[in-house]
């Protein structure tokens, strides 16, 4: 067994890795794509000569990369959240097929990769309007590192390229807050409408919206003056689903006595509202009810 390198091009190496059939003695070649330079080129051919001496060898795939990609989405379908399986889908059919799909699976390296984040940066938006957020090519990233991962583990390619590249960096930002009197100004200007229990319940609570659109009346103890967080919800092509919170976990939370006053008056609002439908309020009904479902009919 033996193997040696030919240049395709500056920075981009073939890699021929040579042996003999055992059956009929005919001469074999196994074609490997590298970028880099002629001495790191040399060493990864004789790591594959290696492998392939040890029986450690894996044949890379020729699939095009956007026909794995599909059936790896396809895999994890049942392992990841039905929001998070359609994100994936939508970063890989709309952006990084379009740039790598392609490309197969033993031709795919780091430099393409690179090239390809590039791009997206300067021209990667779907409307043409621009590039693409620093932040959304590390989820870009982060999507093609784990399919890529699942590759290996299939043994359809000897390594995961994607580890060799570093995505975009992303500049932080200083979060912007409210102050203790433009929360109460923000109150104040809610009262009357359908908003006012959410953003009490966000800013004086710290409920996420997805949390606030989950909680059920069950889930207050207005003697008490404590709420359970216990689940929250996420749209979907499908529509919305009620999930398990972020962490899996439920949490108590106080409820201070002016969320509690008007938390008592927007159940009575809410079963005078539903009572009029001819709908009696439970205590499995959600507290936060959506547009067309309030028992508000007037603004301040």
């Amino acid at each position: 067994m033996k193997g040696h390198i030919r240049q395709r091009s500056p920075g981009r190496w073939a890699i021929v890795l040579e042996t003999r059939d055992s059956d009929t003695g005919r001469l074999r070649r196994r074609w490997h794509s590298f970028a880099g330079t002629k001495r790191q080129a040399e060493t990864e051919c004789a790591r594959l000569v290696a492998e392939l001496t040890g029986g450690a060898y894996v044949d890379p795939s020729r699939e095009p990369l956007a026909a794995y990609l599909e059936r790896w989405l396809e895999h994890i379908q049942g392992q990841v959240a039905p929001r998070t399986h359609e994100r994936y889908g939508e970063l890989i059919r709309h952006h990084l097929v379009p740039l790598l799909g392609a490309v197969s699976l033993a031709e795919l390296d780091a430099m393409m990769i690179s090239c390809a984040y590039a791009k997206a940066l300067k021209n990667g938006r779907k409307d043409g309007q621009g590039g693409l957020s620093p932040m959304s090519v590390r989820h870009l990233h982060r999507v093609l590192r784990h399919a890529l991962k699942q590759a290996v583990e299939w043994r359809l390619i000897a390594r995961n390229v994607a580890d060799l590249v570093k995505p975009p960096k992303v500049e932080r930002k200083e979060m912007q807050t409210i102050d203790a009197d433009q929360t109460v100004a923000m109150i104040e200007a809610a009262k009357g409408t359908i908003m006012l229990i959410p953003i009490m319940l966000g800013a004086l609570c710290g409920l996420r919206r997805a949390e606030m659109t989950a909680l059920r009346w069950r889930s207050l103890d207005l003697d008490q003056g404590q709420l359970s967080v216990v689940a929250s919800t996420e749209q979907t092509r499908a529509g919305v689903r009620e999930k398990e919170t972020k962490s899996g976990k439920g949490r108590a939370v106080a409820l201070p006595a002016i969320l509690i006053d008007e938390l008592r008056q927007h159940r009575i609002r809410q079963a005078e509202f539903l009572l009029q439908l001819g709908v009696r309020l439970t205590e499995d009904h959600h507290v936060v009810t959506g547009e067309g479902v309030s028992p508000y009919n007037r603004t301040r």
